[in-house]
């Protein structure tokens, strides 16, 4: 089936959908039987998407799981109610106290604080790698270590990961790879053809799309299927059926939205890069962006997400930058059809194998479906009032 018809009719089975073109949204918590036999038929078939209990899922739900199963390659999928409770849901289903874990240094900011504040307090612990270390991962394994876990690009810095060569040398000492997939989409990079045990999203950004809800998805191999949604059913995870419905929706025009995101984000970067203010863009399409090699090899396209890099680190000035602007809202997320803005400081405060050193602070962009021209305008006023205070 080619990418456009699995996109558009994925998840659709008629035991979901009843006849109608969109699954159903079905608000369940109790599910009833008339027959001892049914019941244990329900609970045995739980997860092949027969419902017997509403937080182990119901028709809307499992339409999704499929739906990212099939996008992504996997036999399971387990969804949760935010990308960052998708992410605590896998690692503690596979991690216990006195184990070890290997974490990309430049990785979504709760994912550390995760790792600092709930795991190292359980016993797990944690070591933090360069992001392109590739195949010299190995050096780092210890006999303890049970997960590597990796996002690429690294969510503000953009370092693309070699995913193959950290999932070579993790497999040849039986450790887990877990992959937050964010950025790449099912559609833009698939994690298992290269190698990856897991594959996460925080299905909030692009495959809703709309910001209006907050997901989260985990989809593996067979061999990990029962452990990872028994645990996560067992930490109380489930995902709201009207995010589950929004999340489906979202699917049909991910490949239309993709499209435009990256063609949009590559004319606003390609202009910002001649800006005098700007020291550096940070876009896995640049060869100036650290692994763009890798990302050419590996990844079949981009979206709206870069970073840039300013020369002057006034923070006045960069208060007047971002207050002046009108299409562009500071907000804490991405993937949704407008664009956004957000200033970091103090990066080098979230790094411990890597050092991180700029003249000013990094800028999050996030481009969205408006017309390029206009955020460009939007920009060069945003920047004549930061020059005005500098």
């Amino acid at each position: 089936m080619k990418k456009d018809t699995l996109i558009a009719t994925t998840g659709r089975n008629p035991e979901f959908t009843h006849g109608s073109v969109n699954t159903p949204v079905y608000h369940t918590s109790t599910v009833t039987f008339d027959t001892v036999k049914d019941m244990k038929r329900a609970i045995a078939r739980r997860h092949q998407g027969v419902p017997y209990y509403g937080r182990r899922g119901n028709p809307t739900t499992f339409a999704l799981e499929q739906a990212m199963c099939d996008l992504e390659g996997a036999d399971g999928c387990y969804l949760y109610p935010s990308g960052l409770a998708a992410i605590t849901g896998a690692i503690l289903s596979f991690i216990k106290a006195g184990d070890h874990i290997l974490i990309a240094d430049g990785v979504y900011e709760p994912t550390r604080g995760l790792a600092d504040k709930v795991l190292l307090r359980m016993g797990v612990e944690v070591s933090y790698f360069d992001p392109l270390i590739g195949a010299g991962i190995a050096d780092l394994i210890r006999e303890n270590t049970r997960i590597v876990f990796v996002e690429s690009p690294c969510s503000l810095t953009m370092e693309i990961i070699d995913i193959p060569a950290i999932t070579k040398a993790a497999h040849a000492r039986d450790v887990l790879v877990m992959m937050d997939n964010t950025w790449g989409t099912p559609l833009h990079f698939k994690p298992f053809d290269h190698g990856v045990d897991f594959s996460i999203h925080a299905a909030t950004k692009y495959i809703v799309g709309h910001s209006d809800a907050m997901l989260g998805t985990v989809s593996t191999r067979k061999q990990y299927c029962e452990q990872l949604f028994n645990m996560s059913y067992q930490l109380g995870y489930c995902a709201a059926p009207d995010d589950a419905y929004l999340a489906l929706r979202g699917i049909r025009t991910l490949k239309l939205r993709l499209k435009q995101h990256e063609e949009n984000a590559l004319t606003v970067a390609h202009w910002l890069k001649d800006r005098p203010e700007v020291a550096e863009v940070r876009h896995p399409a640049f060869e100036t962006c650290p692994g763009h090699d890798i990302f050419k090899r590996d990844f079949t396209g981009g979206n709206g997400l870069f970073s840039m890099i300013l020369k002057d680190g006034n923070e006045a000035a960069v208060t007047a930058f971002l207050e002046s602007l009108h299409h562009f809202k500071m907000g804490f997320s991405w993937g949704g059809y407008e664009s956004l803005i957000l200033p970091y400081y103090g990066i080098d405060k979230n790094r411990s194998a890597t050092g991180w050193q700029a003249p000013g602070p990094l800028i999050r962009l996030h481009i969205g479906l408006e017309d390029p021209q206009d955020l460009i305008t939007d920009l060069a006023q945003g920047l004549a009032a930061f020059n005005d205070v500098t």
